[in-house]
């Protein structure tokens, strides 16, 4: 009997992971499609790149959660026929409430509260089509962000991580790379522009790479940047950190030459977060080291090829403008590698010391990013309240806000808060529906938007504050719920495994630069597909702990 039992419970295990060897390499194959494919698609150049990338994404998504359930239903028909539907019954046991504290971590939970307010706030909207389809804004609704939610529970769940999705992913983003620098020198290897230069020559610039307006598309490198970075500073094999050092560059050069404001919130979220994982080591230490003073030469570099060939590039401007300009910009490079050298040598001739250290270097840190906060809030309130801003020069630009700020984001920024600020009570907690802002501005203030601004918004261009006013308080809460709780579990995970770091970091730089820009199904679908990915890694510890 004790034979018997020992037969039956190899079969049972064999089966189960037999069955989620097939369901995990079916995904791999669509996440393969939406890595590679899917940023560098496009139709008729710029004029239909939201719509093209939008239909692809959806559809790639629909067919895998289709096949996906195929199987699942093919596969629980084979248990219950060969195994009585034991496996069936371990899983449905999984779901039973009395289980759901071992079975959904707090990130499930806030994203399945964050969906939930989503189907609320669509079915109590006034516009309840618009909602659902987001068709009257940027196809964001409800339809959409389902999607989102289901490939987060699909990845995170039933995928085993390869780490070759997350290098294709980085392949794929120097070929966007490579269009947008490229573009920087006008090139218009894709010949997207010369439409757009024929009609309206002003606008051409704002348009760039395989992902239309350059605030898209700094998002989307924002993602290569943290991704590449994040594994370069914690790689230990040559080969990989030499590839992944080469990637780092590329999306440097890529985001500045975007020309886009965004770019300073995630490279800022970058430097000034990254210590915190890395100042756990001397390797950390060095590689941090090595990566500000790679940053720095890059930016002398944009430098050299803006004079040498100023005719012939775009060029920068605001603060990108400034830090190329700087006379001293050579000697605070070279001074940077003379610092990292200094301790690369100080730590070869002590090889015996051990790599971990104290955390003295990483509270220090914190300690210098709680102070350069408080730096920053008083600056804001000296500049807006107490009428210093003369004091601060061109940072003015950035400390003052006004209706003129960023844009005219200052205006339907402040705009966004007069209509939350009148809505009523159901309103305020669940707002008016998906990606209906578009709508609201019509219908309250499209003359006044018009004639201040010039331009027709559709968008708050702060995709948090666009959250609040569509989906409400409760939307925006069980939103930053889910991006917190699922950043603390893979901070947990953080030393076993480098692609949790990577896919951490990609989502911080783009929460940092989504509080300027939109929310759009080009860079976002990337976004929780990263989050998903580096969830999928943190359950893979678990499952083996």
């Amino acid at each position: 009997m004790a034979k018997i039992k020992t037969k039956t419970t190899e079969y049972k295990d064999s089966f189960a992971e037999t069955c989620s060897a097939i369901i995990s390499g079916v995904i791999s194959v669509f996440l393969l499609i939406l890595v590679t494919v899917f940023p560098l698609i496009y139709h008729n150049s710029y004029y239909d790149i939201l719509e093209t990338k939008y239909r692809w994404y959806y559809g790639t998504v629909v067919a895998m959660l289709a096949v996906v359930l195929v199987l699942a239903i093919i596969m629980l028909i084979i248990d219950q026929m060969e195994n009585g539907g034991r496996h069936a019954a371990r899983l449905f046991a999984k779901l039973h409430p009395k289980n759901w504290r071992s079975t959904f971590c707090a990130a499930d939970v806030a994203v399945m509260l964050f969906w939930l307010v989503l189907v609320i706030s669509t079915l109590q909207s006034e516009y309840m089509y618009e909602s659902f389809w987001g068709n009257e804004g940027r196809y964001s609704g409800l339809f959409l962000l389902t999607l989102y939610v289901a490939v987060y529970f699909v990845v995170s769940r039933f995928w085993t991580v390869k780490g070759w999705v997350l290098e294709a992913f980085l392949i794929s983003g120097l070929i966007v790379c490579y269009v947008g620098i490229t573009d920087y020198f006008q090139l218009d290897v894709l010949h997207f522009r010369s439409g757009i230069d024929a009609l309206q020559p002003q606008q051409a610039t704002m348009f760039t790479s395989t992902m239309g307006n350059i605030n898209t598309y700094t998002a989307y490198v924002a993602l290569i940047m943290g991704v590449a970075t994040a594994m370069f500073t914690t790689a230990k094999n040559p080969g990989r950190a030499v590839w992944y050092y080469i990637c780092m560059v590329i999306a440097f050069f890529a985001i500045i030459m975007g020309c886009s404001d965004n770019a300073y919130l995630a490279l800022g979220a970058l430097f000034a977060f990254l210590p915190l994982a890395l100042f756990r080591s001397r390797m950390g230490i060095r590689r941090y080291l090595l990566v500000v003073a790679t940053f720095s030469t890059v930016i002398q570099c944009i430098d050299f090829i803006n004079q040498a060939y100023s005719e012939m590039v775009i060029g920068l401007d605001s603060l990108f403008r400034v830090l190329v300009n700087f006379s001293g910009l050579m000697y605070v490079v070279v001074a940077l590698w003379l610092v990292y050298l200094a301790v690369a040598i100080i730590d070869r001739n002590n090889r015996e010391a051990a790599d971990e250290m104290e955390p003295i270097p990483v509270r220090v840190w914190s300690g210098l990013l709680v102070t350069g906060v408080l730096i920053v809030c008083f600056m804001l309130y000296d500049a807006n309240v107490a009428g210093g801003a003369d004091k601060y020069g061109a940072l003015g630009n950035y400390l003052v806000f006004n209706d003129s700020w960023g844009t005219n984001r200052g205006f339907i920024w402040r705009k966004s808060v007069e209509i939350f600020r009148d809505f009523p009570v159901h309103h305020k907690l669940f707002g008016f529906g998906p990606d209906t802002f578009g709508i609201l501005t019509t219908a309250n203030f499209r003359m006044e938007m018009v004639n201040a601004t010039g331009q027709v918004f559709d968008s708050v261009h702060n995709e948090y504050l666009q959250y609040l006013v569509t989906i409400g308080v409760l939307g925006l809460v069980t939103y930053l719920m889910f991006l917190f709780s699922a950043g603390f579990k893979m901070c947990k995970s953080l030393s076993w495994n480098p692609y949790v770091l990577g896919c951490l970091f990609a989502v911080l730089c783009y929460a940092a630069q989504a509080l300027v820009n939109l929310n759009l199904p080009i860079a976002t679908p990337i976004m929780w597909l990263l989050l998903s990915i580096g969830m999928a890694a943190c359950r893979k510890k678990e499952r083996l702990m």
